[in-house]
């Protein structure tokens, strides 16, 4: 885990977004989720049987 009192000025400003970073992201939350043939919305029947590629590991009960 990373402390970040302990990181330098340098590193801080290059982990953080510019201001014309920001207003990309701002612009794309507004935009409208648009379906197509490629990427179909999913009824909640379908979603049921959805199944995870990589399903997440139990890092915490391996560790005990």
């Amino acid at each position: 885990m990373v402390n970040m009192n302990e990181m330098t000025p340098e590193l801080l400003s290059e982990l953080t977004f510019t201001e014309e970073e920001l207003a990309m992201l701002a612009k794309a939350k507004k935009q409208p989720i648009f379906f197509d043939e490629d990427c179909q919305e999913i009824t909640p029947e379908q979603a049921i049987h959805f199944r995870r590629v990589n399903p997440p590991r139990d890092i915490l009960g391996k560790m005990a």
